[in-house]
This record gives structure tokens, C-alpha cells and sequence, in this order.
């Protein structure tokens, strides 16, 4: 798929994560994504990475989210989160002490239902990284089971409950 593409499909589900939220009176930030909205510390090749959002918990604090839209792979029933994009992430969670989500849908839920995981699963859960044999990247396949599911009709204490 072409890079504008994907761009463009990404931009989309943030934008539906960003109504998603606002429909459930979530308090959120939405974060810039240029270049010149962040700190030049965070164009190196460890900090590389910046979530979407920073979702405000009352109670609990803050959390910071990036938006896939992703499609499951069909056969094995699994997302594929890029393996040097985790791991980047993690090393920003570990450094800052920071919680990161991924969060995932597509337009084939309608963007109604949300695939929530955070980052430390992907890596701990004992998925192993596998390598794309067509493009050559890393990546993690995290079944479908491995993920927090919260439709547009439930409430973000959805989350915690599966999360504890």
C-alpha cells in the first residue's frame, strides 16, 4: 500500500479515536505531530517516536496512546505491530517511566470497536518477533486475544478491568 495511503488511514482513525473520546467525555490531548512541535531530543534514534494522544484518567493519571488503523490478518487472527516502532516505544516508556497504549481499529468495525494493548505486553507477553519475508521489517503478531476490547458503547473502565 502506498505511504500517503496509509498516512491518510492513519490520520482517519485518529481522528474517529478523537470522537471516540470526545462522545465519552474523556479528557484528552491531541499531539501534534510536525517535526518542529517536539523537542530535537526526540529525533534520535532512541526517542524517535511520539504517541497521538495523552488520555487524562481522573483517578489514575495519564496514559499515551498511538492510533493503528489495522486490518487483523486473516489467516493467523493477529495484528502486526512494527517491531522497531515498539521497541522505541519502549525505551521511552522505560526512560520516562510513561504508560503507552497502542490502539487499533479500522473502517471495518466502523471504528466502533477498539483494540487496546499496552506497549510492555507486545514485548512481554512472549510473542517473538518475526520478519516480514516480502519487506524485511520486525514486527510483533499479537493475537486478537491478547487485546483489551472496548466497543463505543462501553466505558473506558472497561479497560481497567481487564487490565488488572
Amino acid at each position: 500500500m502506498e505511504e500517503n495511503s496509509i498516512k491518510k488511514l492513519g490520520e482517519e482513525a485518529e481522528l474517529r479515536f478523537k470522537d471516540w473520546l470526545d462522545n465519552h467525555n474523556i479528557p484528552y490531548m491531541y499531539i501534534k505531530q510536525d517535526t518542529e512541535s517536539f523537542s530535537s531530543v526526540f529525533k534520535n534514534e532512541t526517542y524517535g517516536k511520539r504517541p497521538d494522544f495523552m488520555v487524562l484518567l481522573p483517578n489514575f493519571g495519564f496514559i499515551f496512546v498511538d492510533v493503528k488503523n489495522k486490518k487483523i490478518d486473516p489467516i493467523y487472527r493477529n495484528y502486526c505491530l512494527d517491531g522497531k516502532e515498539t521497541k522505541k516505544y519502549s525505551s521511552l516508556q522505560r526512560i520516562f517511566n510513561l504508560n503507552i497504549w497502542y490502539v487499533i481499529s479500522n473502517e471495518d468495525y466502523n471504528y466502533k470497536t477498539w483494540f487496546w494493548i499496552p506497549i510492555s505486553r507486545v514485548l512481554e507477553s512472549g510473542i517473538k518477533k518475526q520478519t516480514s519475508s516480502l519487506s524485511g521489517d520486525d514486527f510483533y503478531p499479537v493475537p486478537t486475544e491478547g487485546f483489551i476490547q472496548i466497543a463505543e458503547t462501553d466505558s473506558i473502565d472497561r479497560l481497567f478491568h481487564r487490565s488488572f
